[in-house]
């Protein structure tokens, strides 16, 4: 008991000291950072902000002219609409950072820099208008000239405006370096003496607490990890089929919403197979449902080894799956699809040693003849799986409604 009041004694001793050299060192550091931290806010909060904001607008600028460069080259009018909305966004990216730069306020003598930007800009904004009237005109080769000839010189006129700019704030910014490293060097030799001592001290107190800090930071780094794994494993709950790792409803339905809005936006066509698996309920009463289950599992694995990488595969729920096709032509890619699918569900298959055979019926819905939103569409293609599932087993796709 007296040893432990003893080490208690000392360790309360060791940290009024530490407490006091604590003191001590920030009020110094106070004293010294307060003028540092006035030299360090000129050098990082201002004259970095505008150095940085000189160099995205120089990259802006360029991205700006190259993207119009790139119209007047390009005979393809989606690849033309592609670069002119990067050449917008470059615009308002060289507009936003000048506009941030107006705002942080100038010197005399950039104030004049900034005002002989501005008439560059004006004259350069007034030449791109040019070359874009030029090109909507479809006179890529005059708007090609007045590019290379006008806008491209003016650009970089601005560029090396922006360079000098850049360069003034760079020797702003060495000076007031100097500066900061004077005053550190003098705070870093008090700092060093009562930091040394008190560094001792904290080491020796420290130690005591290390063991301990690592059980609970070890214990933390589980449970997050374990958190980690969780998210993970919900994520993939939420949006597949745990049976066979299909996409499930909820994600086939965010994809058939995707392929409309790519239709709807660039044209073209994609279909829909709806798949209903042909007396599974027999299998699974005679022989199980593991059996079942594995049938299913066989199905996923042979629909998706039918089908292009482009397209997707997902159960809506029991015997039920879906197929969305990207990019087809018409009617008679889904036929064909259709047929490779049920050739490849027919080929027979050994579960557990029984025998089992595997059928389906397929029903078809093309976008956007059959229906231009997802109800639509499926219920297209559930009516016309049924109208299949109700011919004659050898006539299949054959009696389809197109046919």
């Amino acid at each position: 008991m007296p040893i432990h009041r003893a080490f208690s004694l000392t360790t309360g001793t060791a940290f009024v000291v530490l407490i006091a050299l604590i003191c001590g060192l920030a009020l110094n550091g106070l004293l010294q950072l307060q003028t540092l931290g006035t030299q360090i806010r000129t050098v990082v909060e201002h004259h970095n902000r505008k150095i940085d904001l000189i160099t995205q607008t120089q990259v802006a600028a360029h991205m700006h002219t190259d993207s119009l460069l790139r119209m007047a080259l390009t005979n393809d009018p989606f690849e033309r609409d592609a670069r002119f909305m990067e050449f917008n966004r470059a615009g308002f990216l060289v507009g936003s950072g000048r506009k941030a730069l107006r705002q942080m306020g100038f010197t005399p003598d950039e104030q004049r820099s900034f005002d002989a930007q501005t008439q560059l800009v004006n004259h350069i904004q007034s030449v791109q208008e040019r070359v874009i009237d030029l090109l909507n005109a479809e006179r890529s080769a005059d708007a090609y000239r007045v590019l290379t000839l006008e806008a491209i010189p003016i650009q970089e006129a601005f560029n090396r405006q922006l360079a000098d700019m850049r360069n003034l704030y760079q020797q702003a910014n060495l000076t007031a370096q100097r500066q900061a490293q004077q005053t550190y060097r003098r705070t870093l030799i008090l700092t060093l003496a009562f930091g040394i001592m008190a560094i001792a001290l904290a080491l020796l107190i420290a130690w005591s607490t290390l063991r301990k800090i690592s059980l609970k930071s070890r214990q933390i780094r589980e449970q997050m990890e374990e958190l980690v794994r969780s998210r993970a494993a919900l994520r993939e709950e939420a949006t597949h089929d745990p049976l066979t790792g299909l996409a499930n409803r909820r994600l086939f339905y965010d994809r058939l919403q995707q392929s409309i809005r790519h239709a709807q936006r660039y044209g073209g066509k994609f279909g829909i197979l709806y798949v209903d698996m042909d007396r599974f309920k027999d299998i699974n009463d005679q022989h199980g449902h593991h059996v079942g289950d594995a049938v299913l599992t066989e199905v996923a694995k042979r629909l998706t080894s039918s089908i292009r990488e482009s397209d997707s595969v997902a159960r809506l729920g029991g015997d039920e799956f879906v197929v969305l096709l990207e990019g087809v032509q018409g009617r008679e890619d889904h036929l064909a699809a259709a047929l490779k699918i049920e050739q490849a569900l027919n080929a027979r298959t050994d579960f557990y040693g029984l025998d089992v055979e595997i059928a389906a019926s397929i029903g078809q819905a093309l976008y956007p003849d059959d229906g231009i939103d997802e109800d639509t569409l499926m219920r297209a293609a559930d009516a016309a799986m049924y109208r299949v599932k109700s011919c004659h087993v050898s006539e299949r796709q054959h009696h389809l409604p197109f046919q």
